[in-house]
């Protein structure tokens, strides 16, 4: 039946052309005698060669492709399409005319005069019927949409919206801040305002829902977009940011909720691409922690770089499952080799590096959980300090090329368990650069979004509990940025190492947590210390209200990209690391918590851990707080 009805709708619009041939033919000699009467012996060699341009031109219409388009959606690719199968066609028939007749009594300026209203008769029914369908069919068919920013996303928002064969959307109006676009139409939708006006436009225009299509705006413009939204009371949605449109991982026809990545995402960053790809092309690359939060990213950000072979390092069965499957799903050439183990695993890991012989090593595998760790001081020097050392020193031996270590900013000046060891890692792969082949090199950021264990599920939890909302302190700020940028970052840091570095990611300005629960609820669709409150409980074992990039003895240096700065090494004598690795292994074998804490103790002196003992906290007894919309 669709076969059928092709047919019919091909066959009704190539009738429709042929029929405006003679309408246009005719119509040429009537303007040629300036629309009077035609003599008659121009008339009747006219009608005698007829024939012939309506065969001409109806086999190159049908040539040109006039028929696989569809009228609903006929644009200016059409209007060009028909122009040139007009031109082709007079100029053919010109041809054929003068070989049949020595032009006698056909005048030549029939031929151009005839293309125009030819170009005319063909386009105009066309273009018409797309417009009724696009302007009177959808017209108050739907909910009222105000779209927030009329570029070229907008545009095409629009448009999708007018082609929707549901017509459950009725583009309303478009507001932006660019004075040039004021007073404009796109599609027929005028731009009326600025942002600032969103609640006005939206009470005088009975706007049902507001559509952002900004997808290059910063977080800044992102905030205040959205708090002018929430002021109206009505539903907004959003297109996806910018480096999702990127890395391919969203559409620019896919509208979602506003989620605290689009308030907090930071601007796109400008990567050497060119150098991430010659470094990882080819090459057999191995990521340990390759099913957590950042490890699988980077997975994800490596195979599309096309490596020789990506080897994946875990211990979680079930996350080495899943990153396997989805880059099995993404990647189908992708040389994969998944690994269950533990980076501490010398016998497995050894195996692994001789078995692979990666050349690049990205060591993301770590424990990371603050509070959780300041009761588990052996498993984390066992994982964050001994498996580093493990797996390092391996790669020593095996020769490979590079040797990526994934640090944190609670290392510095660290006041928990968890930034401890990682300052020990830090300064044990420093230290083993010096004797190595491989260059061992140090990448150290913040927060990151939406990463496992970060406060953002918990407090998406909590808000679909119905509250409270729990933050530890009012004033508790942190850096985030998002897991795409951190792993992207992490990858062109890996370019510019020689050895020996500690690379640090410029991570914006920090955030308050209060100010990141307050929009969760906000976002939810609820209203902060009415709907949903904020429960401030106190600081956590091992938490601090601020964290840093650099020690005081890191004098910053920039690099060659705008966003990672190098920190000066701290020098600490091999032996005595190495001396002290030893010391601690034996006290984790012994499970001797207290030389454990001794040991990491003397390896960072500016290490400040307090043992605080403790049956956990009840959010019933915390203290409400109102909470006010503030920026950061």
């Amino acid at each position: 039946m669709k076969v059928l009805s092709k047919l019919r709708n091909r066959g009704a619009a190539f009738a429709h052309d042929l029929m405006m041939i003679p309408i246009a033919w005719l119509g040429a000699y009537w303007l040629r005698f300036n629309l009077e009467s035609i003599p008659n012996a121009f008339l009747e060699q006219g009608l005698r060669i007829l024939p012939v341009v309506m065969l001409i031109q109806g086999a190159v219409f049908w040539y040109f492709g006039l028929y696989r388009g569809v009228w609903r959606f006929a644009s200016m690719p059409d209007v060009v399409r028909i122009t040139k199968a007009v031109i082709v066609g007079v100029a053919t028939s010109a041809v054929v005319i003068f070989l049949m007749t020595r032009l006698v009594l056909v005048p030549r300026s029939v031929f151009p005069l005839y293309g125009i209203m030819l170009i005319a008769l063909i386009s105009g029914p066309r273009l018409a019927y797309r417009y009724l369908k696009d302007h009177k069919v959808y017209r108050n068919a739907g909910k009222k949409v105000l779209i927030v920013g009329a570029g070229r996303a907008g545009e095409t928002l629009v448009r999708d919206l007018i082609r929707d064969r549901d017509h459950a959307y009725e583009p309303a109006a478009f507001v932006d801040d660019d004075r040039r676009k004021r007073g404009r139409e796109i599609h027929g939708v005028r731009v009326v305002a600025s942002c600032g006006s969103i609640l006005k436009v939206v009470e005088n225009a009975g706007i049902d829902l507001i559509m952002i299509a900004v997808p290059t705006a910063t977080s800044a413009q992102m905030r205040n977009i959205v708090q002018l939204c929430e002021q109206t009371g009505i539903p907004f949605r959003t297109l996806p940011r910018l480096q999702d449109l990127v890395s391919g991982r969203a559409s620019l026809n896919e509208l979602k909720e506003v989620s605290i990545e689009d308030l907090l995402g930071r601007e796109q960053v400008a990567l050497d691409w060119d150098a991430i790809s010659e470094t990882i092309n080819g090459k057999r690359v191995l990521v340990s922690g390759g099913g957590g939060s950042i490890g699988s990213e980077l997975c994800r950000q490596i195979a599309h770089l096309g490596p020789e072979t990506l080897i994946i390092l875990e211990h979680g069965e079930h996350n080495l499952y899943a990153i396997e499957l989805e880059l099995q799903e993404r990647y189908p050439n992708l040389s994969l080799s998944p690994v269950l183990g533990d980076v501490g695993d010398p016998v497995l890991v050894d195996d692994v590096l001789a078995r692979h012989k990666p050349q690049i090593v990205f060591h993301a595998a770590a424990y990371k959980h603050v509070p959780l760790l300041e009761d588990q001081v052996r498993m984390a020097a066992v994982n964050n300090v001994l498996g580093t050392r493990n797996l390092a020193s391996l790669c020593d031996n095996h020769g490979c090329e590079a040797f990526v270590m994934v640090s944190t900013d609670k290392a510095v000046n660290p006041k928990n368990v968890m930034g401890t060891t990682k300052r020990v890692a830090e300064i044990y792969c420093q230290n083993l650069n010096k004797s190595s082949r491989t260059r061992f090199i140090t990448v150290r950021f913040g927060n990151v979004l939406a990463s496992t264990g970060s406060v953002i599920p918990l407090f998406k939890q909590q808000i679909a509990r119905g509250g409270p909302v729990t933050v530890t302190h009012p004033d508790i700020i942190r850096y985030f940025m998002t897991i795409s940028e951190a792993t992207q970052l992490i990858l062109q840091a890996s370019t510019m190492g020689e050895g020996g570095e500690i690379f640090v990611l410029d991570m914006g300005e920090p955030v308050k947590i209060a100010y990141l629960a307050g929009q969760m609820i906000l976002l939810s669709g609820k209203q902060p210390g009415e709907d949903i409150e904020i429960v401030y409980t106190g600081l956590r074992p091992g938490e601090k209200l601020y964290e840093e990039l650099f020690h005081d003895e890191e004098s910053m240096s920039p690099t060659p990209h705008p966003k990672i700065l190098k920190a000066a090494s701290r020098d600490t004598a091999v032996v005595d690391i190495d001396q002290s690795i030893d010391r601690l292994r034996a006290a984790c074998d012994q499970n001797e918590t207290g030389e454990i804490e001794n040991i990491l103790k003397q390896l960072v002196p500016e290490h400040m851990m307090e043992r605080v003992q403790h049956a956990g906290h009840n959010e019933a007894g915390g203290t409400v707080i109102e909470w006010k919309r503030n920026n950061p």
